[in-house]
């Protein structure tokens, strides 16, 4: 978590559908570092995957400093739309419970898409917007880690982490 303090890296919250809740272990990383910006989008309620990536690239281009991106469900798929159109400073990327771009027709635009910073996806074998198998998928399509966490859900407040420290170490480790 040190590495995370340092001046010399942004952290970046990229939320789901619907934003995360007080409850969510987006939020809580929030509060308990307020460094940590959250991306917000206009409309939290309409996945527009070229418009929320957009929102990223914006929050990118406001400084230098290298960025380490923490995203949920459908932010993944913002993160990784981003990052193939070529938005700079991100150095690594933790993605927990990425959507299924299926199920929003985007499959075409994130296929083959390797990224070109480590990345960790984190899939669960009970998340209702993400299979176990297609999250390895996915995983492989964008040349990052995979991760399963076992029968958790969808990696959000009913979950119950609480705060996730191990989600938090997973994020400093790419770093």
């Amino acid at each position: 978590m040190g590495i995370l303090q340092q001046s010399r890296y942004r952290v970046l919250t990229l939320p789901g559908l619907y934003g995360s809740g007080a409850d969510h272990w987006q939020s809580r990383w929030e509060a308990a570092h307020p460094w940590f910006e959250r991306v917000e989008q206009d409309d939290w309620y309409t996945p527009d995957l070229p418009r929320w990536a957009g929102k990223l690239e914006q929050a990118l281009s406001a400084s230098d400093k290298p960025v380490l991106i923490a995203a949920h469900s459908f932010g993944c798929l913002a993160t990784v739309h981003a990052a193939t159109r070529g938005a700079k400073n991100i150095i690594g990327a933790l993605l927990a419970a990425p959507a299924d771009p299926d199920k929003f027709g985007l499959a075409e635009m994130l296929s083959e898409r390797a990224l070109a910073f480590p990345a960790i996806v984190l899939g669960s074998t009970t998340d209702p917007w993400m299979t176990h198998e297609r999250a390895q998928y996915w995983a492989g399509q964008w040349g990052a880690l995979y991760r399963c966490l076992g029968a958790v859900g969808h990696i959000n407040a009913e979950t119950g982490l609480g705060d996730w420290p191990e989600g938090l170490a997973l994020l400093g480790s790419l770093a």
